[in-house]
């Protein structure tokens, strides 16, 4: 069962210790509710009167049993509502957390969870941000997205910043478009909490270059067509050499952030030996409510993309 409340200016006790129920506390006032900790150790400092005006209480797990037990009967007796929140972390951590390609959809239901629990996110642009207050109504959220040519924070400053709060007890998430392996630096911030031997661990995220092509309709395999693809970074020209192997390879080639080289890319494929009627599309702000596909053939693509101004 699920129930939507509106706590706006309600009363909400939370009961638990200062630590265990400080994202309890953090996520219901940011609900907008008047929260009243209380870290009472004992049943006898628990009594009706704590819970007078009261629009729910919340038990945080972990509580001592008869002080659990307590509150129950307490709420029972005056007939207020009552819930349950898990108890926060002891040990600060990091997680790092593919968002899939922008569409909260596909968030996967890990990553939903990871952002619930976390007290600080470090988010980039790419990731489904729209509603990330609603998923993390307890963090502190800080924006160190990338922007083409423009880092608002740089690498180095970004893992500074996820072991110092890692460090200090938090909780914290590194939020991140895609895959968090796929083209992410997700190894680097892996190996910043692993120097710094701060517990981290990685879930997976949809990655774009499977699912915005999906999006625009195009599979990456597809029997009797493709068995194969292989996935490029586009930021930087590719060499000849690298231009003759994926020529001579076959299938499905998926490149990523590819709209500034694709001249290079397609000379490049065509001295290399690719058909000039090979299939091309050029696929923009997949998921998004401006999507827009361009499509052409290796010989054509460039001025299509051109005119469409890609």
């Amino acid at each position: 069962m699920h129930l939507d409340l509106d706590l706006a200016g309600r009363r909400v006790v939370v009961v638990g210790g200062e630590r265990a129920a400080r994202r309890a506390v953090a996520r219901y006032r940011a609900a907008g509710a008047d929260v009243v900790p209380c870290t009472g150790s004992a049943p006898a400092g628990f009594d009706d009167a704590v819970l007078h005006g009261t629009a729910l209480a919340v038990v945080v797990e972990g509580l001592p049993e008869p002080l659990a037990d307590a509150v129950r009967a307490a709420c029972r007796r005056t007939g207020t509502l009552l819930g349950t929140e898990p108890a926060a972390e002891d040990s600060g951590s990091v997680t790092l957390v593919g968002g899939g390609p922008g569409a909260l959809g596909l968030l996967t239901l890990d990553a939903a969870a990871a952002l619930r629990g976390a007290d600080v996110v470090l988010y980039d642009r790419l990731a489904p941000t729209d509603s990330l207050a609603e998923l993390a109504p307890a963090a502190e959220l800080v924006d160190v997205g990338k922007l083409p040519g423009h880092h608002r924070v740089p690498q180095s400053g970004i893992n500074e910043l996820l072991v110092r709060h890692a460090l200090a007890g938090r909780s914290v998430v590194r939020l991140k478009g895609g895959d968090p392996f796929v083209f992410g630096r997700g190894s680097e911030e892996l190996a910043a909490c692993l120097q710094a031997r701060v517990p981290c661990r990685v879930i997976p995220g949809v990655s774009s270059a499977i699912s915005v092509p999906a999006a625009a309709g195009i599979p990456v395999t597809h029997r009797g067509v493709s068995h194969l693809f292989t996935v490029v970074s586009g930021h930087a020209p590719l060499t000849d050499e690298e231009h003759l192997h994926l020529a001579g390879l076959g299938g499905t080639l998926v490149v990523l952030m590819g709209v500034s080289t694709l001249p290079q890319l397609v000379s490049g494929l065509g001295r290399a030996g690719m058909r000039p009627d090979m299939p091309v599309a050029v696929v923009e702000r997949g998921y998004s409510a401006s999507q827009r596909t361009t499509a052409g053939t290796l010989s054509t693509i460039v001025t299509a993309a051109g005119a469409a101004r890609c």
